[in-house]
């Protein structure tokens, strides 16, 4: 079943003021966060409505407060895939099905980037597989869609301050909406 726009909104009104994961943001904030993130690096409407829609997963899929301290990996960067895939396009949902992934590759590549990490993010990491090898992340590097799953994989960092202002759930719904719109004239 895909998920339309009512859909996607229904999701973040139900659920979007849970926490996000022992970080001082909730989930709505997250994602409106790393679509701000995104939008002001110039990305595409795609990668935008990739960078607000990487974490849905969560409100799907939902493992309640810090799943991650129960050693629980929710799967999120999958589980929202099957209901997306029918209406949105490739450009946003491998970035999405590639973040996580994206983490473990930076870990391997940056040495600075797992001191970065927030204590989640550190937890999850562990349980998603841990730091890719040099070959993983070549491999990794060499996928369609790897440049953007990293660009998002950054923003998704960055996007947990508090009381950030962003623009607000309808503005990227709209986003959402037009990517859609042109992804089924396709």
């Amino acid at each position: 079943m895909a998920l339309n726009l009512s859909d996607i909104r229904g999701l973040f009104e139900a659920h979007g003021q849970l926490a996000y994961s022992g970080e001082p943001v909730t989930q709505l904030e997250h994602a409106l966060q790393s679509g701000a993130l995104a939008e002001s690096e110039g990305a595409s409407e795609e990668l935008v409505a990739a960078a607000f829609l990487h974490d849905l997963g969560h409100l799907l899929n939902r493992q309640g407060e810090t799943p991650t301290s129960r050693r629980i990996d929710d799967l999120h960067q999958y589980f929202a895939l099957p209901f997306l895939r029918p209406v949105l396009p490739e450009a946003v949902v491998e970035p999405i099905r590639l973040h996580v992934d994206a983490k473990r590759c930076l870990c391997a590549i940056d040495a600075a980037y797992f001191g970065m990490l927030s204590a989640d993010s550190v937890r999850s990491l562990e349980l998603q597989g841990g730091i890719f090898s040099d070959d993983e992340a070549r491999a990794f590097l060499s996928k369609p869609f790897a440049d953007d799953a990293i660009r998002l994989r950054r923003w998704d960092d960055l996007a947990k301050k508090a009381n950030r202002e962003t623009p607000d759930l309808d503005h990227y719904l709209n986003v959402v909406s037009r990517v859609m719109e042109r992804h089924a004239d396709v």
